[in-house]
């Protein structure tokens, strides 16, 4: 997994227990979710339980970084000094688990040819501490 080599301004998460290895997995190249140890389900995001089962045995797994847009929009309001436009605002679907949904800019083609159900993969962008999870299509 690649990261982004320039990175534009954008608000930062507070880490915490929780969401820290989701957000700084990308120091590593991997996109980590959260997963039950009892019932194997994917959370996300981040929460010290199982919304599936309740169980407080939930850990960071590396997943394949590899997933679907199952919704876009293309944005052309500069919301912050600095910040290019046009930019794509994704959820993407994640393989293992199409219920599991990142919100995440889409990176690396025009934002014209951009499309529903396309397959993506990760990177990474570096702002300081944190590793943002960016997808570009999947080459090939």
């Amino acid at each position: 997994m690649e990261m982004e080599p320039t990175a534009p301004p954008r608000p930062l998460p507070a880490l915490n227990d929780d969401n820290q290895a989701f957000w700084t997995g990308g120091s590593e190249g991997k996109l980590m979710i959260d997963r039950c140890g009892d019932c194997r389900a994917y959370v996300h995001p981040p929460t010290p339980f199982c919304p599936a089962c309740e169980s407080r045995n939930v850990a960071a797994e590396a997943v394949s970084g590899r997933g679907r847009i199952t919704t876009f929009t293309i944005n052309h309001k500069q919301w912050m000094p600095g910040l290019p436009v046009p930019y794509v605002l994704a959820l993407v679907e994640i393989d293992e688990d199409p219920t599991v949904r990142i919100p995440t800019n889409i990176v690396g083609i025009a934002p014209e040819k951009v499309a529903i159900d396309m397959p993506v993969e990760v990177l990474f962008e570096q702002v300081e501490e944190v590793f943002v999870p960016l997808f570009r299509p999947v080459e090939g």
